[in-house]
C-alpha cells in the first residue's frame, strides 16, 4: 500500500502530461499565444516541457524512495523523465497537427535535471527529507 501511495503523484502527473500531449495544434494555439504574450521569454524555449518535466522528476524521486535521494536515484528519475519524453514525442505524431520534436526531448531532460540539481541545494534536501518523513512515516512492525 506504501508504495501505491508513493507511486500515485508520479502516475497521476503522466496522465496530465499524456492528456496534455494528445492536444491538437489548434487547441494548443489557443493556449499558448497567451503565455506568450505573458512571458516573452517562453518564444524560444518551450516552458511548458520544462515545467511537465521538472515536476515529473520530483514525482519519479517520490515514487523510487527514500527520505534522502542519492545521486543514482536522481540520475534514475532524470533517464525516466528521458523514456517518457521520448514515448511523448511518439505518442504526439498520432496527434493531428503535431509532431515529435527533438528540442521537447531536450527541453524535457533540461527540466528534469534541474529539478534533481534543486533537489541537491541543502534548504530543500531537508524540506523534501521532512515532508517525506511528515506523509510516508515508516511502518515499524
Amino acid at each position: 500500500m506504501r508504495n501505491a501511495i508513493r507511486w500515485m503523484p508520479c502516475v497521476l502527473w503522466m496522465a496530465v502530461i499524456f492528456l496534455l500531449s494528445g492536444r491538437t495544434s489548434d487547441d494548443m494555439n489557443t493556449i499558448l499565444p497567451f503565455f506568450q504574450w505573458f512571458l516573452p521569454a517562453m518564444q524560444s524555449f518551450d516552458w511548458g516541457h520544462f515545467v511537465a518535466y521538472f515536476i515529473l522528476a520530483l514525482t519519479f524521486v517520490w515514487g523510487i524512495g527514500g527520505e534522502r535521494p542519492a545521486p543514482l536515484m536522481k540520475l534514475a528519475a532524470v533517464g525516466l523523465c528521458l523514456l517518457y519524453g521520448l514515448s511523448d514525442e511518439y505518442h504526439q505524431s498520432f496527434v493531428p497537427g503535431r509532431m515529435p520534436d527533438i528540442y521537447d526531448i531536450r527541453n524535457d531532460v533540461i527540466g528534469a535535471t534541474i529539478a534533481m540539481l534543486v533537489l541537491s541545494i541543502p534548504f530543500v534536501k531537508s524540506t523534501y527529507s521532512a515532508l517525506y518523513r511528515k506523509l510516508l512515516p515508516s511502518t515499524k512492525y
